[in-house]
């Protein structure tokens, strides 16, 4: 069934927290890489990501009720593909991809300067789905920064596969 709604856009979702890591409060931020998300309104503008319930990202947004959705060029595949692969809750993605971190204006979360366009939300509902808790967001502040060919992942038998549009 994957082959039916593929391929999707690759998202980078960033978050930031206070947050208890072995036994002591730090803030913490991190980077997860998804594909399952959707724009559920126009007025007001809501946006909706869906992310493991076992994903560091997943306690971070709970905790702080904020994300950003930074839609990345193709070639941040890499970099994308680190992001996917590893827990942000013991390294800092941002140093380990070489990624720019920048404050968000209208929340309290770091955005991807890289990035070819944001979206910053407050979270308004989270919904247990399956293993996954779909966050969704009212969208407060938004700007798309320039055009460029984003990055779209391709279901496969040998692991991550990824593509563009044409």
């Amino acid at each position: 069934m994957p082959s039916i709604y593929n391929p999707r856009q690759v998202i980078l979702v960033t978050s930031k927290a206070e947050i208890e890591i072995m036994g002591r409060e730090i803030l913490k931020d991190d980077i997860i890489t998804l594909s399952w998300h959707t724009p559920v309104s126009f007025s007001p503008a809501i946006y909706a990501v869906a992310i493991g319930k076992s994903k560091f990202s997943s306690k971070l947004i709970q905790k702080s009720g904020v994300f950003a959705v930074n839609f990345i060029p193709k070639e941040l595949e890499k970099q994308a593909l680190f992001c996917g692969t590893h827990s942000g809750q013991h390294i800092d993605k941002f140093k380990e991809t070489g990624l720019t971190r920048e404050e968000a204006e209208k929340i309290e979360c770091p955005r991807i300067k890289e990035a070819l366009a944001y979206i910053e939300c407050e979270l308004v509902n989270t919904v247990e789905a399956g293993d996954h808790y779909i966050f969704i967001g009212k969208v407060i502040n938004s700007f798309e920064k320039g055009e460029g060919k984003r990055l779209f992942q391709k279901p496969s038998e040998e692991g991550y596969k990824f593509t563009t549009t044409a």
